[in-house]
């Protein structure tokens, strides 16, 4: 004991001085306590430390260490480290297994309802067990750009997963469980299966529909969803005919969505992980919350670290000067030793390699590559090329051969994995890594030649992204041999690269580190020295030969000292994962090259095998010693393996990086009687950077084993990750850097990125560099201990920074295989990555799916991950993705390619079978809900024009009074009369013409022609449906020229129409309520159709969809009467009604407005001065005739204004999409108006075939105005689209525009003929939700084009007021539209749905201002802006802006939101997502998207449309509902039905693909 410390009194302490790193440790005479910095090692007396027998175990195990491993002294932390730790049998590997499962338990008690995602059932069969192969087992192996890199190994087809972890669990429970540590990823989180299910069988929750919570720390009881009893029946669905539909679990879902949501909803209610401080800034921008720091957290508390050196590289006489000298003299004065022996997949020797046969070779290889490409004069390869290695896993031999042949000839090698397929993963990144570094040259073997994919005609095809290859064979049969008087040149080592050595980063993309011929002699003889490697010591290795370790380890420092490397392929640890222990038996080998992945299969493998014994190894290098979790392969390794010889001592994990080689690595030793360092840190520490001992909280810790000392002739230091290279503090965790002459130099073709990482100058606290020399950073995450042992806990490219807070990825998917291990997902098939949303990063898990398991169990297997990582590493896991059984992009040795599974999450690619989104739990940044404040009073605001200094917003178009033309319709103050006149005056002029599908005309009228119709329609009202004047007639008749002469007759019958759209015939079951509803509400005493439509009124159907008994008399117009009307009837007042327009609003309310004679003949008049219509005029209509500016346009305008109207049905345009345009040309028409969905029909429809339509001669540079009647803001990508489409066939831009009506006033604006273009203005987004408008550039983000809605008619005047004040607002400000004109309608008739709603719509006047104007409400938000343009009569113009409809709005954390602009954002998120409608339920954002492509995608935009509404709008979704093509249903006029949907949806009517319910 006393060669470990001297003992050293000062005044009342006495300190304990240790020998190796001289740490002082004190302990006072008082206390008899010692301590180290902060933390208090009780002992029982000191002078039980003299003598040492009687020392306590902890503090024996505190003094044994020579290293003082077990504290992490100078930084002032304790760490809980145990030694003997083995000696005692305990056990590492399961602890975090239990630590997962205690988490879990908490949780038990809280049974909370997550409900379950609804798939359709052949969604759900498709992944059932039939549809796929299981994995390949054996993928694992690189963990290059995988967190996990192994799969479960399954030795023999007759050993079941089942029997092996039972197995094991046999194995390694003999064992008390007193160590704090960890679950493996790489090793036997599989173990503990048998005692989990124990575990878990108390954990289970009883209620299936309702998986636990995982948003909470409360334990009330949720709702419990009651299944519904043996009844699948189905409500009649709304929507067609829906399939079955079913939950994951199998339950028929009929009216269950309703209570899922009830289940969200009260999940969501629970208080989740506190929120972060509020934090929101300036009047115009909503700031998201910024992060911050917690008071709380840790800070590192020690002094500034010091840099350790590694020992003195020791200079040994016959160390050759350079590795091709040492490969010339090996094979020429012991050409008979072997230097390698491969293995075929028997596991029996295939062939040995000695050294002889390896000189000659390398030789014959690069004169060959000299001499024999490209001619004498101009050679292809010249020293300092670089060629490309391509040789498969399982021939080393013919690598070895290519690679020193390099090394001769003076090229480099640029070694990679063999591209199996034209789009293997990242196979593109090592294209354009070749190409960077020049390469033209492929060497490769015969075999691995024959089987690379090739073109029809025997060319091996240039694969995607790289660059032309000339592919050349190294089998020494194919080469020619070199002259006798040929030799290479051999110098000694120089700064010239020797190879490179490619490196895949965390973005996918791929680097190439070049190694110098100097720093590969001196990484030799580093790892020579540090592994006492001798002449001719036989090395078993298990590790991929072409980089790394096995690189390193068995084709470099092998042939420096001679000796023999037995080679295992991959392919034969697939098949016999005890392959390699067997060849350490066999061949008494004294190393062996593993990762801890190949321990573990050896476990699982091993069995009772007597035969084997491991005495003869010295050093087992664990190539994954970096990886935290690699602690339980070693430890349960050793505990199986110690009976068959094994020592303790020969486990040596190592650390290493592609920029550094090797970092560090545990010495051989050959004294058992000490211990490996290791420590208990608490993962809250870590995640903060900081080294803690976990004390108290025994679930989240991290057990650390030291991974050796620092390489000889190297110096090492720890630096803070981010910012500038600081020096760590000694309790702090930073990126380890290494400042030594065997490290790479650079990224080749790199110079700012190798500027970064290998010229890295770290700094002291005072600001100056610790050396002159600059540093290379590793990559690794970790610390010094005492005695300058390197200890790792993970990697830089495996951190996630969320909120702040660093978590390692290798530490999530510890976790995650600790949730019952092995049941549901492959081990080792697991990716955990983290996105960007919303400024800050989220985890992203996805696992491959056993086959076997059903939905419930992976839905429960998922919630249970994300319950365990929350209590365990207190972090949200964002999505939680299963997708099937090898299905993940894998890296060439089998791992998860993580880039490449990222990128394919964020597009939409992965095809997921399970997806559970915890957007709810992990999004605490969201900006602060508005609150409203109060409103000015009016006093202070109002100043004669001017609110707070700026314009009244108001506006009007010309004065109706004021204009003089000579307009001889003015004359009449009614319709009926105008109609009369023109049949006297122009009888035979053409007023109305209808086309039909094929384009030709179906049917015209005269003037005298309706006229005389109407007549005779007027006889039969009076005779046949003997009605009085003022009686109500219902006129159900498809667009057409019936219907205009109905209404006419109805006019000179003295009767009020009203139209009605008939029911469609292929769906009355859904069409009939409608048409039944209008006419009831409207007391229609009779209702006019024709024949066909009678006959479907009277139908089987029509009498199973409403009670066909209460119709009112239907008479039909096919059969008129031949007499004349006695008398025209003639109205005694204009204010009296002309008819009822009836239309069901896109909320689902159905609205009929009262049109009088006067406001008929008035807006009649302002669209003819606007448009400028007269009798020599031609429009073109197409549009549906039953309500608003439509029903105006094709019934009452060409009368009034005398123009001809030719009309053609807009269902006529799904049988023939040219149909509308080749009739504007033909007819030559100047203005023409249309919806919005027949312009998006002839956008889709027509998109590609604009050059046949030019060659059939359709022009449209006629076209001065077309315009799309609308009810909501302009759509204006719609529109620029149109217009870009057709711009070729002659139709000017300008001339597109809109209108804008409403029920109030059934159009406000209307752009017309002359006056300026329309403009567009780019608004906030942000500020629209706080009802504001504030103007930006365009491009800028949240920009938002809005479009001016046409201009204001003559005879109308707006104002903006404040729709909950009523107060006038300025200029530019948003509110409502309020409108006043003679046009105006003059009432509701009726409102089914609401019959309390506020009859202010139509008469309200401002609360201050101009009191005395009464306005009509539009329900409309918008604003007016005054620009610089000038009006036909000389006044600057005011532009109107519509934002939305005030009723459509969603009222979402305290901000206005308006369906449209989510929908937007969410049709952009996928190519898959054709249509989009989102509304609110308690609360809960619903997004229904319409996916265009195989039910397999449905999955993949669950995440994407959760992705962009938060990082667009700020709002969480509640719930996602894919469903088919055609299920948001749409009206007429193109306008989504959202209410109608939502009602579907509640009622289980919309047969989704796929609900997902967002935590």
């Amino acid at each position: 004991m006393a060669a470990e410390v001297t003992v050293v009194c000062c005044g009342e302490a006495v300190f304990l001085l240790c020998k190796y790193c001289n740490t002082a440790l004190g302990i006072s005479s008082s206390s008899k306590d010692l301590f180290v910095g902060t933390a208090l090692f009780t002992i029982a007396a000191f002078s039980t430390v003299r003598r040492a027998p009687a020392v306590p175990l902890r503090s024996r195990a505190f003094l044994a260490f020579h290293h003082a491993i077990c504290v992490v002294s100078r930084a002032g932390i304790l760490t809980n480290l145990h030694a003997g730790a083995l000696n005692a049998q305990t056990n590492n590997s399961y602890v975090h297994t239990e630590a997962v499962q205690a988490a879990l338990a908490k949780h038990k008690e809280r049974k909370m309802a997550v409900p379950m995602p609804s798939k359709r059932r052949s969604l759900v069969v498709q992944t059932s067990m039939d549809a796929y192969t299981p994995p390949d087992t054996s993928s694992g192996s690189e963990d290059e750009g995988s967190v996990q890199g192994d799969s479960q190994g399954t030795p023999t087809s007759s050993q079941g997963s089942i029997n092996m972890e039972h197995w094991i669990s046999q194995a390694i429970h003999g064992s008390t469980t007193s160590t704090t540590s960890s679950s493996s990823t790489q090793s036997g989180g599989s173990g503990a299966a048998h005692r989990l299910a124990d575990v878990m069988a108390q954990t289970h929750i009883e209620n299936h529909s309702a998986p636990p919570d995982v948003t909470t720390y409360t334990s009330e009881h949720s709702i419990q969803v009651e299944r519904p009893q043996g009844s699948t029946a189905r409500v009649a669905p709304k929507y067609g005919n829906a399939e079955l539909m079913e939950t994951g679990d199998g339950v028929p879902v009929s009216s269950r969505v309703s209570a899922k949501i009830q289940q969200l909803v009260n999940t969501l209610k629970r208080p989740k992980r506190p929120p972060l401080r509020e934090f929101f800034v300036d009047d115009f921008e909503e700031l998201l919350e910024v992060q911050q720091p917690d008071p709380n957290q840790p800070k590192p508390e020690g002094a500034q670290m010091l840099a350790m050196r590694g020992e003195q590289l020791g200079v040994v006489t016959n160390w050759p000067p350079s590795l091709e000298a040492a490969l010339q003299r090996w094979g020429t004065i012991s050409p008979k030793a072997p230097c390698l022996t491969t293995m075929d997949t028997n596991g029996k020797p295939l062939y040995i390699l000695t050294y002889g046969k390896l000189w000659t070779r390398s030789m014959k290889v690069a004169y060959n590559i000299l001499h024999k490409l490209g001619t004498k004069q101009e050679p292809m390869v010249r020293p300092g090329d670089r060629v490309t290695l391509v040789f498969p896993n399982n021939d080393p031999a013919a690598f070895m051969v290519a690679f020193y042949g390099c090394l001769l000839a003076e090229v480099v090698p640029v070694p990679i994995e063999v591209p199996l397929t034209r789009k293997d993963a990242g196979s593109q990144q090592i294209g354009f890594l070749l190409g960077s570094c020049g390469v033209t040259v492929a060497l490769t073997s015969d075999a691995c030649h024959k089987g690379l994919p090739k073109s029809p005609t025997g060319e091996i095809p240039q694969f995607k992204g790289w660059p032309k290859l000339l592919w050349f064979v190294t089998e020494s049969k194919h080469l020619s041999k070199p002259p006798r008087d040929w030799f290479p040149h051999i110098k000694d080592a120089n700064n010239d690269t020797a190879y490179i050595e490619y490196k895949t980063c965390k973005d996918g993309s791929v680097l190439g580190v070049t190694v110098t011929r100097i720093a590969l002699l001196t990484h030799c003889q580093a790892l020579t020295q540090a592994c006492g490697y001798t002449e001719a010591e036989t090395i078993v290795n298990v590790l991929d030969f072409k980089k790394d370790v096995g690189l390193w380890h068995g084709i470099l420092t092998s042939v420096m000292n001679m000796m023999h490397v037995i080679s295992i392929p991959y392919s034969l640890m697939k098949v016999n994962p005890l392959s390699w222990i067997q060849k350490v038996c066999q061949y008494k080998a004294k190393v062996a090259c593993v990762k801890s992945r190949d321990m573990h299969w050896a476990l699982v493998a091993h069995r009772d095998q007597r035969d084997i014994n491991l005495s003869s190894l010295r050093m087992l290098i664990v190539a994954d010693g970096a990886n935290p979790w690699s602690i339980s392969s070693c430890d349960a390794f050793l505990n199986v393996f110690q009976s068959k010889g094994l020592r303790q001592e020969v486990i040596c994990p190592c650390a290493s990086s592609p920029e550094a080689l090797t970092v560090a690595i545990r010495r051989p030793t050959d004294d058992s009687n000490q211990p490996p360092g290791r420590g208990v840190l608490s993962m809250h520490g870590l995640t903060y950077g900081v080294i803690r001992v976990d004390s108290e909280e025994k679930l989240s810790v991290l057990t650390v084993q030291d991974v050796g000392l620092v390489m000889p002739g190297a110096i090492m230091c720890s630096v803070k990750p981010d910012g500038i290279p600081q020096l760590c503090k000694t309790d702090e965790i930073g990126e380890l850097c290494v400042c030594a002459i065997a490290t790479g130099t650079s990224y080749y073709g790199l110079s700012g990125m190798t500027k970064n990482t290998f010229e890295v100058f770290p700094m002291t606290s005072s600001g100056g560099p610790i050396t002159e020399y600059p540093f290379i950073r590793t990559g690794l995450l970790g610390f010094i201990g005492p005695g300058g042992l390197v200890f790792v806990i993970g990697k830089m490219d495996g951190l996630m920074v969320v909120s702040g807070r660093r978590h390692n990825a290798d530490d999530i998917v510890a976790t995650a295989l600790a949730v019952e291990p092995m049941k549901f997902v492959y081990r080792g098939r697991i990716a955990v990555f983290s996105v960007s949303v919303l400024h800050d990063e989220r985890i992203v898990i996805v696992a491959e799916q056993r086959p076997d398991s059903t939905e419930e169990d992976s839905f429960q297997w998922m919630s249970r991950v994300l319950q365990a990582i929350d209590s365990i590493h207190q972090v949200g896991v964002y999505c939680l993705a299963l997708v099937p059984a090898n299905t993940l992009p894998k890296t060439p040795l089998g791992g998860i390619h993580l880039s490449e599974t990222k990128q394919l999450f964020l597009e939409g690619s992965l095809h997921p079978c399970n997806v559970l989104m915890c957007p709810h739990t992990c999004v605490t940044n969201l900006p602060k809900p508005r609150q409203k404040q109060p409103e000015i009073g009016p006093a202070s605001v109002m100043v004669g024009n001017l609110v707070s200094g700026k314009r009244i917003a108001q506006a009007s178009g010309r004065d109706l009074g004021q204009i003089e033309d000579n307009d001889q319709a003015r004359k009449f103050l009614f319709l009926s009369e105008v109609l009369q006149w023109r049949a006297q005056t122009t009888p035979d002029h053409v007023l109305y013409t209808l086309l039909n599908c094929r384009g030709t005309i179906a049917n015209s009228l005269t003037c005298v022609q309706l006229h005389k119709r109407a007549e005779k329609i007027a006889v039969m009202l009076m005779e046949r449906g003997h009605l009085q004047d003022g009686d109500h007639v219902a006129l159900v008749y498809p667009p057409g020229i019936d219907l205009i002469a109905a209404f006419y007759g109805c006019l000179y019958a003295g009767c009020v129409p009203i139209t009605v759209r008939p029911p469609h015939p292929q769906n009355i079951a859904t069409t009939l309520p409608t048409v039944k509803m209008i006419v009831e509400v409207s007391r229609s005493a009779c209702l006019m159709t024709t024949q066909l439509i009678c006959k479907l009124l009277r139908s089987r159907e029509a009498a199973a969809a409403v009670d066909v008994r209460t119709w009112p008399p239907v008479l039909d117009t096919d059969d008129l009467p031949k007499k004349r009307p006695a008398q025209i009837y003639k109205p005694s007042n204009p204010e009296t009604l002309a008819y009822l327009d009836f239309s069901v609003s896109t909320t689902g309310m159905l609205a009929g407005v009262k049109m009088s004679h006067a406001a008929t003949s008035a807006f009649c008049r302002s669209i003819k001065l606007q448009c400028e219509l007269y009798p020599s005029r031609e429009v073109a209509i197409c549009l549906d005739p039953y309500c608003g500016l439509g029903f105006v346009l094709w019934c009452l305008c060409s009368v009034y204004s005398g123009h001809q109207s030719i009309l053609i049905p807009p269902s006529e345009l799904e049988t023939n999409p040219a149909l509308w345009l080749l009739a504007v040309s033909q007819y030559k028409v100047r203005d023409t108006f249309c919806s919005y969905s027949v312009m998006e029909l002839c956008t889709k429809g027509l998109g590609s075939q604009t050059e046949s339509l030019k060659a059939r001669g359709l022009d449209l540079s006629r076209v001065r105005t077309c315009v799309v009647v609308a009810e909501e803001r302009p759509r204006i990508a719609l529109t620029q689209s149109f217009s870009k489409l057709f711009k070729d066939l002659g139709l000017h831009p300008r001339a597109v525009s809109t209108s804008l009506g409403c029920r109030v006033n059934l159009a406000i604006c209307l752009q017309g003929t002359s006056g300026p273009d329309p403009t567009t203005v780019y608004v906030d987004m942000r500020a629209l939700r706080h009802d504001r408008v504030r103007l930006v550039e365009r491009g800028s983000p949240h920009s938002l084009p809005l479009m001016e809605s046409g201009k204001i008619l003559p005879g109308v005047r707006i104002i903006i007021a404040n729709p909950e004040t009523k107060g006038p607002l300025g200029d530019s400000h948003l509110g409502e539209i309020w409108v006043h004109s003679t046009h105006n309608a003059s009432g509701y008739f009726t409102i089914y749905g609401d019959e309390s709603l506020q009859s202010d719509h139509f008469n309200s006047r401002l609360s201050f201002g101009d009191t005395q104007t009464i306005w009509a409400r539009t329900g409309y938000l918008g604003f007016l802006r005054r620009t610089e343009l000038t009006d036909a009569n000389g006044e600057r113009h005011d532009a109107l802006y519509v934002v939305g409809a005030l009723d459509e709005a969603m009222e979402l954390r305290g901000m206005r939101y308006h369906p449209i602009d989510i929908e937007t954002s969410v049709i952009r998120a996928h190519k898959s997502i054709t249509e989009c409608a989102v509304f609110t339920w308690t609360n809960l954002l619903v997004v229904v998207v319409e996916l265009d492509g195989s039910e397999q995608e449905a999955l993949d935009l669950v995440p994407l449309v959760t992705n962009v509404v938060l990082e667009e709008h700020y709002l969480i979704v509640g719930v996602v509902v894919v469903v088919d093509i055609g299920v948001i249903p749409i009206n007429s006029r193109g306008e989504k039905q959202r209410m109608h949907l939502r009602d579907g949806f509640l009622a289980d009517q919309l047969d989704p693909i796929y609900v997902a319910y967002n935590m």
